[in-house]
């Protein structure tokens, strides 16, 4: 494995406190507030500690209530809601300088079979091995985005991403369709635990989800114009899916309104199968208005 995804495996593993309580960190950075996807996947963990493994999750739902301090501790309190016969709930509280910065309510249910039908996968994405690389894609515009944001950006990360398109923010003010397509996958070979593989999906959904609702209106985020960040995420677990393999992550924006942008994603296996349907909505605000 990679060493950005050891450095991740290694911060999704939480220390435990007491019986329902424990306690996460952040890398240390300086550029942003604590990535929304650590936070959630970090709470998705705790709640999955007091869980049998026999219940694997089927959804899960967070609101981000404060930004996150790189440089604290993150504390994950459970309330084990309820055990049933086939369903377990739990909700979590991620805590920061004594106050709530996300909660998360999840479920998790006995294996079962039913009724089986899905989407199909969009047709005519090229495969991931035809498209460039995330770090060719910034190497063609390094002069743009100059020396010291370039290094940044090429640093080794934990998820490989293959956008079919340039994203927004490399591109000049030109609107778009609210569609994306990036095929997704973790740098490196992960062990056989399904647990592990759905919260490394669960940390990588959070990357370029709420992008594809600014591409109607041209909005680059980096340029200080707009003020952005993720309000709420809901997950919903289909099929089984490895996150060390190529995985399509369907994106589209069907509203903004009200200084926020709803965006709704489909993840599927290469061969096709859905395996994950995500649902974000995030604070799009021009900067200068409340």
């Amino acid at each position: 494995m990679g060493s950005a995804l050891d450095e991740l495996i290694t911060l999704l593993d939480l220390e435990q406190l007491e019986v329902n309580l424990f306690r996460g960190v952040s890398p240390e950075e300086d550029r942003q507030r604590v990535f929304g996807g650590q936070v959630a996947a970090q709470s998705f963990i705790a709640a999955s500690r007091t869980v049998p493994e026999s219940r694997p999750v089927h959804s899960l739902h967070g609101y981000f209530l404060r930004g996150g301090d790189t440089a604290a501790p993150i504390v994950y309190e459970v309330d084990r809601i309820r055990d049933g016969k086939s369903f377990t709930t739990r909700r979590v509280v991620a805590i920061q300088h004594g106050k709530v910065i996300f909660n998360l309510a999840v479920s998790f249910q006995v294996v079962e079979d039913g009724p089986d039908h899905q989407d199909p996968m969009p047709p005519g994405v090229p495969d991931p091995e035809t498209l460039p690389s995330f770090e060719e894609r910034i190497a063609a515009n390094s002069d743009a985005l100059g020396p010291e944001f370039t290094d940044w950006l090429t640093q080794e990360r934990p998820i490989l991403s293959r956008p079919v398109d340039d994203p927004q923010w490399l591109q000049q003010r030109e609107a778009r369709a609210p569609d994306s397509d990036v095929w997704i996958r973790s740098n490196g070979a992960l062990p056989d635990d399904p647990l592990l593989h759905t919260c490394i999906v669960i940390y990588a959904s959070d990357l370029t989800l709420l992008d594809t609702a600014s591409l109607p209106h041209a909005i680059r985020y980096g340029d200080g114009s707009f003020m952005v960040a993720s309000l709420d995420h809901a997950m919903w677990f289909h099929r089984p899916f490895r996150a060390d393999d190529w995985l399509l992550y369907h994106q589209h924006s069907p509203s903004a309104s009200g200084a926020r942008g709803l965006a709704e994603g489909q993840i599927f296996t290469r061969d096709g199968r859905l395996a994950v349907t995500v649902i974000q909505e995030g604070l799009m605000r021009p900067i200068g208005r409340r």
